[in-house]
């Protein structure tokens, strides 16, 4: 062909500068692009040759081919597909790129200081080539009979240059003049990285070459995994399988606990691996990952308006077509098939999490420690969520086995039912703090739950906030209530007991300390320490905001309750009588309460001082020193 030059008709002086100023921060998609376009050209050829309008052998090995010289700084985009002819290069690289170029200034002039990714409007895809580039060619061959090979060259500005080429194998090959600023894109590891994040499953194989130290044949490996598992029947898959992919994608040792295989074709397009992963610590929940693909393209990481916000807890691979190469919010929260992929990917977790509740029980109790975090969390944050899942919310008992809601009433007397009628669930926050009145409910028959984890104090709120008359209470403030009095032989004697009461609450002196004589089960107990449920939440929620001069301001009344089964406590009935005996009844009521706030909150400070001081005198009178 005859040498042809010109300048694209645009109206504005030059797109470039503006493309570069907006796809600054994330220079390294042109890696992504400009392969894309190669896999793009294969497969056209492959359905041409499908249809019978185009001839490939079938011995034929597609590949897109990156490769790169550090001494002539270039990197070169190589693929054997489709090609172009001189006419397709005017209109698909002069023209297409270029031909919105107006209607993409009118429509960003206003967003300029913005950060954005414009890379998919209006065909600028190609052009992202300038983004690190002084000087682009491409040099190309249409798989047509009879087409003439043709270069093309730009540098950046509104000028080309079109000119025949020597090129004699069918396809494109576009090499980049990397500008002095983007010279880190010529190591090696820097594109192996640019590639593996972004082009990793693609459906043609990607090489990356040193043209200085070329690898021929079978030493040559491809960078990417042409059919990635999300893409096979779930029934095809093994165990094996599943937990490879998972290693080899998130570059986790650790084993996932269980995964979903999402395939749909109606009403879009979705398939996909969710990963429950084991946790190391409740802490490490903030964030999973969850990186999104268009055709086996990488789109992006972790986008809350596709993915639930509670399952980006979560490691996994979505692939929809339907999502744009250009992921932006603006469009997203538009986007009709975004909120119902939001929507059916929440349905497939908890279709999930109720199968292998009821048909993996034993199964789903094994990873309830580890996946509780995630469904407590997402059903505080997606009231749909927790609809479809609250039935195999389970919960671990203080005998080690694992209740339901539904359950717990069960073996609790039934769940009451209406307005006026309180349905109170008892847990322990500490199992090892809260032991004594662990072993009080045991001791009695009584049951109880164990809420240890730190979303559990919102977690129960919210629960009450939606279970009709569903109450928790800790262990250890509802006690008096829960263990009833033993009928003994008798008469008590009720006004020796006012009188002890009286007696005790004087020689403590505590401000808002109510004392009660109650007798429990457990007569080694001398004494525990309660305080109501709601009172106690307040102090929390206080301590949580930092909000110390309202904590004193709201300090909540303990109740201390006396086991009059005790000996100690019995023994206090004969001291409070005796005058010479009364520095021992005050020394035995301070150990006593100690004692019960040790089993409750523990000691610290002054308190602590003064209970190992005072425990030093007790044995110094035991051993009549």
């Amino acid at each position: 062909m005859n040498r042809e030059s010109g300048s694209i008709s645009i109206q504005t002086e030059n797109i470039f500068p503006i493309i570069k100023k907006w796809l600054y921060s994330d220079k390294d998609i042109f890696v992504r692009e400009l392969i894309s376009n190669g896999v793009d050209a294969i497969n056209k050829l492959k359905r041409l040759a499908s249809i019978g309008e185009a001839e490939i052998s079938s011995e034929e090995k597609f590949e897109v081919k990156v490769s790169f010289n550090k001494d002539e700084k270039t990197i070169k985009f190589i693929d054997n597909g489709i090609g172009m002819t001189a006419e397709e290069v005017k209109k698909y690289i002069n023209q297409v790129a270029f031909s919105g170029a107006k209607e993409f200034i009118e429509k960003y002039k206003d967003k300029m200081g913005e950060e954005a990714e414009i890379i998919g409007h209006f065909g600028l895809g190609f052009y992202s080539a300038f983004m690190v580039s002084k000087k682009v060619e491409v040099d190309t061959l249409s798989y047509q009979s009879g087409a003439e090979a043709v270069k093309w060259i730009s540098e950046g500005g509104t000028e080309y240059e079109l000119t025949s080429s020597e090129r004699a194998s069918r396809g494109t090959t576009v090499t980049l003049y990397i500008d002095e600023e983007s010279e880190e894109f010529l190591d090696e590891y820097k594109l192996r990285g640019i590639i593996q994040k972004h082009c990793a499953f693609l459906p043609v194989k990607i090489y990356l070459e040193d043209e200085k130290f070329k690898k021929e044949g079978e030493d040559r490996k491809p960078l990417n995994d042409i059919n990635p598992l999300w893409l096979k029947n779930p029934k095809d898959c093994t165990e094996e399988e599943y937990k490879a992919f998972y290693r080899k994608v998130f570059n986790d040792f650790n084993d996932p606990l269980f995964w979903i295989h999402l395939s749909v074709d109606y009403p879009f397009n979705l398939k996909g691996i969710l990963y429950f992963p084991k946790l190391r610590h409740e802490y490490e929940i903030s964030e999973g990952q969850i990186k999104l693909y268009n055709n086996q393209v990488f789109v992006a990481d972790n986008i809350k308006e596709i993915i639930p916000e509670f399952l980006m807890l979560l490691k996994g691979t979505i692939d929809c077509a339907d999502l744009p190469l250009n992921v932006s919010r603006s469009f997203l929260q538009k986007d009709s098939n975004v909120i119902k992929l939001s929507k059916h990917i929440t349905k497939k977790v908890a279709d999930k999490l109720t199968e292998l509740f009821e048909k993996e029980r034993e199964k789903y109790e094994g990873f309830w420690k580890d996946i509780s975090p995630f469904i407590k969390y997402g059903s505080i944050k997606d009231r749909n969520f927790y609809d479809k899942i609250k039935d195999v919310l389970i919960f671990k008992s203080i005998n080690g086995n694992y209740l339901t809601l539904n359950e717990y009433f069960e073996k609790t007397g039934g769940k009451k039912e209406g307005d006026k009628e309180e349905n109170k669930i008892f847990y322990a926050s500490d199992e090892k703090k809260q032991h004594q009145y662990i072993k009080l409910f045991k001791d009695q028959g009584l049951e109880a739950v164990v809420l240890d984890s730190v979303i559990d104090n919102h977690f129960i709120s919210y629960l009450e906030m939606y279970e009709l008359n569903v109450k928790f209470y800790r262990i250890d403030s509802d006690l008096a209530d829960s263990l009833k009095d033993i009928e003994t032989e008798g008469k008590e004697d009720k006004a020796k007991e006012e009188k002890l009461v009286e007696e005790v609450k004087k020689a403590l002196n505590i401000e808002k300390l109510e004392v009660k004589l109650e007798r429990l089960k457990n007569d080694e107990t001398q004494a525990v320490l309660l305080m109501a449920e709601h009172e106690r939440r307040l102090q929390e929620m206080s301590a949580m905001f930092g909000a110390e001069e309202m904590n004193k301001m709201f300090k909540g009344e303990e109740t201390l309750i006396l086991n009059k089964s005790n000996n100690l406590v019995k023994a206090l009935g004969s001291l409070m009588d005796k005058e010479e005996k009364k520095e021992d009844f005050q020394m035995i009521c301070s150990h006593i309460y100690d004692l019960a706030l040790m089993g409750s909150r523990g000691l610290d400070g002054d308190k602590l001082e003064a209970f190992l001081k005072r425990s030093g005198m007790i044995l110094e009178r035991l051993a009549n020193i």
